[in-house]
Formats: structure tokens, sequence, C-alpha cells
């Protein structure tokens, strides 16, 4: 798969470099153009680095691993070349108790770019997605997803499945402020130094299964 990354930081290389081992293709971008090249060229599996446009034409998918306020700039910079594309959304707010859902970078990203947007890999600090695999205790870790297209969340699950991780379905885009928050709730208890794992109990402690509340 040939995936580009909008993007040039911390995200686009653990990513970047993760799916660049999984046999995929890679294409980074950042602001600044040599050192966008030079990140790339630290990076295994043969990435290649382009301008914001470039990375967006040359990716099957293409992922936003940009700052919430330069999100504009950047898929201004792309033209038409995300429209009707799998977007992968990694972003979080920048500053987590602010997140604000009317500005939700998910929908602002769909709304500008004309791509199908999935949200994902927005729950954990970049150190986890260098480790091969991430797992914890035993368990892979899970991702949940949240999107509507059936070929955009395919392509999303394959994304997090290279990873050693396992895909979970979060409901469509309508439920996408709530991962968002999730994530800015969560990084506020680990900011502060909580072991925020532990707020919630294993699956065979926490109550009935298979029928959603309010069904």
């Amino acid at each position: 798969m040939r995936i580009g990354i909008l993007g040039a930081g911390g995200m686009a290389d653990a990513l970047g470099t993760q799916w660049a081992g999984a046999g995929h293709e890679i294409m980074i971008s950042g602001r600044d153009a040599g050192a966008t090249a030079a990140r790339a060229a630290r990076m295994a599996g043969g990435v290649r680095a382009g301008s914001w446009a470039e990375a967006a034409a040359f990716g099957e998918v293409v992922v936003v691993a940009v700052r919430e306020a330069g999100l504009v700039d950047v898929l201004t910079a792309c033209g038409g070349a995300l429209r009707g594309k799998p977007l992968v959304d990694v972003t979080n707010a920048a500053d987590p108790s602010a997140y604000d859902p009317a500005r939700s970078p998910a929908l602002l990203i769909g709304g500008l770019s004309g791509g199908h947007v999935v949200k994902a890999f927005n729950l954990c600090h970049v150190d986890v997605w260098r480790m091969t695999p991430p797992v914890f205790g035993g368990r892979p870790l899970a991702v949940p997803l949240c999107g509507d297209d059936p070929a955009a969340l395919a392509a999303a699950r394959t994304l997090v499945s290279d990873l050693g991780c396992t895909p979970l379905d979060g409901g469509g885009l309508a439920r996408v402020t709530q991962l968002e928050a999730t994530a800015a709730f969560m990084i506020g208890l680990w900011f502060g130094g909580a072991d925020a794992q532990a707020v919630l109990p294993p699956l065979h402690q926490s109550g009935a299964h298979g029928v959603r509340p309010g069904a």
C-alpha cells in the first residue's frame, strides 16, 4: 500500500517506520523540505520525502499527522488530491484541557479535504507506536477506529494490524468527538502522573456485554 503522511514529526517517524517495515511504501511531508528529507533518510525502508501536495497525491491512504494549528494550511496546500481518499486522522487538540467538540479535528479534515476520514492512533504517546509490537501484560494494544466509509475503515484496520495491534470498531464519525474527548481526558490524567489504564476494569468484570446501552 502507498501511504502518504502529512507530517514529518514523531508520529510520522514512528508510524511510517513501522509501516515501511511491514512492506508499505511511505512518503512523509513537512514545512521544511530539508528537515523532511533528513528525517526520511534516517527512517528505514526507503521512506521518501515530498511536499504536502506530493504526499497527498502519492498515498492510496493518507495519514494526517500535523499539529491542530496547521491543519487548514496543510489541507489547503494539498488542493484536491485528498478528495475521495481514505484519510487516517491521528491528531489531537493542542491543549487537551481545552478540547472543544465543536472544533473537531477529524470533522474539519473531512470537511476541507473531501476525503473519507477515519480517526485512529490518537490515544497513545508516540513512543508506544515505536514498540514492535505494542503488547502490555500479554495483550496486544487495541486501537479504536471511528469512520463511515467501508473502504477507508478496511485500510485503517490493515494499518492497525500491521503494527501488531487489534483494530476495534468505535462507530461512525458521529462518535468521533467522543474518541477525541476520551484522548483529551486521558492525556490530562497521564500528564498529571496518573495510571489512566487503571480507570477501567477488565472485560470479564465490566458487566453484561453484547447489547449497546439504550438498545
